[in-house]
C-alpha cells in the first residue's frame, strides 16, 4: 500500500470515543449510610471558601472600598444568594418547556429538594447581585465599586462547579459532528453517541480563562482605580464564554423546542444582556478619570 493510500485510509479512520463510565469517576467523597458528600456540594464551599480568603486579601491593597466586617457579610448574604438564587432561577428559567408556568413552581416542595433539578447560573448571579446590593446599602458603600471586588473571586466558583458537573456525568454537550474529534465522550444516560464535554469547555472559559484574566487585572494593573472596570470585564467574558459554549451544550430536554423554534439556547437568550451590561460599563469606566486613592467613603463601624 502507497503512502497516499495509507493517509487516506487514516483520515477515515473514526476514532474511538471515550467513555465516561471507564473514569471511575463518582458523584460523591464518602457515603456514611443515607449521608452523601457530593462533589457537587463541595465545589460550592471551595469556590465560596477561596473566594472570601482572595477577597480578604484584595481589601489589604491600596484602594480598597470595603472593610473585613464587609467582607464577613458578603460571604453570609453571597452564599444565600447563590443557593437561593440558583434554585429559584431555575425553577423560574429551566423547567416547564411551553407551558405559561414554570413546572415546578406547581410543585413548592420540589424547590427545597436540592437533588431535583439544578442550578442556574443566571438565577445565581441575580441572587449575588441581591446580596451586594443588600450590604452595600446597609453599610453605605458603592455598589459598583464592591462589585469591581467581588467580581475577581467568581470564577473560582465557576470553574469548580463545572469540574463537580463534569464528575456527576450531567449537563452534557451535543452529539459531535466530527467522529475524529480526540475528546469526543459517550455519557451515561445520554445515548450511545458521542458528545462534547461541554462541562470542561465551561470549566476553561467561565472559570480558568476568567481566573487568569481578573486576577491580572486586579494586581498587576491599576483597575481597580477605575471604578465599574473590573466588573465589565468579568460581565462581558463571563457573557461570551457562556454565549460560546451553548453551542456545544445540550439544552435542557425540556426546553429543546424553544431553542429549536428561537434559533438560540435560553442561556444565550439570558446571556445577551449581560455582555452589553459588562461593554457599557468598560465604555463608562474608561471614560471617566481614574480615582485618586480608590478609596470611597465608608460608613463607621458600629459601636
Amino acid at each position: 500500500m502507497s503512502l497516499i493510500q495509507l493517509a487516506a485510509a487514516a483520515a477515515v479512520q473514526v476514532h474511538e470515543p471515550i467513555h465516561w463510565v471507564d473514569l471511575g469517576l463518582k458523584n460523591y467523597l464518602f457515603r456514611i449510610g443515607s449521608f452523601e458528600l457530593r462533589w457537587y456540594s463541595l465545589a460550592y464551599l471551595a469556590g465560596i471558601l477561596l473566594g472570601y480568603w482572595h477577597l480578604s486579601r484584595m481589601i489589604k491593597a491600596p484602594g480598597a472600598p470595603l472593610a473585613q466586617r464587609h467582607a464577613d457579610d458578603l460571604f453570609f448574604y453571597c452564599t444565600l444568594g447563590i443557593i437561593l438564587g440558583g434554585r429559584l432561577g431555575y425553577a423560574t428559567f429551566y423547567t416547564g418547556g411551553d407551558s405559561a408556568i414554570p413546572s415546578m413552581w406547581l410543585h413548592p416542595a420540589e424547590l427545597v429538594q436540592l437533588w431535583h433539578g439544578g442550578m442556574s447560573f443566571h438565577g445565581g448571579l441575580i441572587g449575588v447581585l441581591l446580596a451586594m446590593l443588600w450590604v452595600s446599602w446597609r453599610n453605605g458603600l458603592n455598589f459598583v465599586r464592591v462589585a469591581d471586588y467581588i467580581s475577581v473571586c467568581v470564577p473560582f466558583g465557576m470553574m469548580f462547579g463545572r469540574l463537580a458537573n463534569f464528575v456527576n456525568g450531567e449537563l452534557w454537550g451535543r452529539v459531535v459532528t466530527d467522529p475524529n474529534l480526540p475528546w469526543a465522550m459517550v455519557f451515561p444516560d445520554a445515548g450511545p453517541l458521542p458528545r462534547h464535554p461541554s462541562q470542561l469547555y465551561e470549566a476553561g472559559l467561565e472559570g480558568l480563562m476568567m481566573i487568569l484574566i481578573m486576577l491580572p487585572l486586579f494586581w498587576k494593573t491599576r483597575a481597580r482605580f477605575r471604578t465599574g472596570l473590573l466588573v465589565g470585564v468579568f460581565t462581558t467574558g463571563i457573557g461570551c464564554a457562556r454565549f460560546i459554549v451553548e453551542f456545544f451544550r445540550e439544552p435542557d430536554a425540556q426546553l429543546a423546542e424553544f431553542a429549536r423554534n428561537t434559533g438560540l439556547s435560553m442561556g444565550q437568550w439570558l446571556t445577551i444582556p449581560l455582555i452589553a451590561l459588562g461593554l457599557f460599563l468598560i465604555t463608562r469606566a474608561l471614560m471617566k478619570p481614574e480615582l485618586a486613592s480608590g478609596r470611597t467613603a465608608m460608613a463607621p463601624s458600629a459601636a
